[in-house]
């Protein structure tokens, strides 16, 4: 896990492939929660992941800082 992906997540940073339509973002409801859950969005479709496994898959789909088409450049 990637101690500064795991900030960024928590500071609402979306991280996002624009053209493979791939954004992972921490929603503003689970800011300070003891297990937050991020986001996984492709394609349309979403999926909860822990944020440990958020910051590898960031890694993983090599995912950048990325404006989300609904939520801008931060999720809250």
């Amino acid at each position: 896990m990637s101690k500064v992906i795991s900030e960024n997540l928590l500071a609402g940073i979306v991280f996002g492939d624009i053209e493979n339509n791939e954004y992972i973002y921490l929603p503003g409801g689970e800011v300070g929660s003891d297990n937050p859950i991020c986001v996984l969005e492709r394609n349309g479709s979403s999926e909860d992941i822990a944020l440990e496994e958020a910051s590898e898959m960031v890694l993983y789909l090599a995912l950048k800082p990325a404006k989300h088409p609904i939520l801008g450049k931060r999720s809250y």
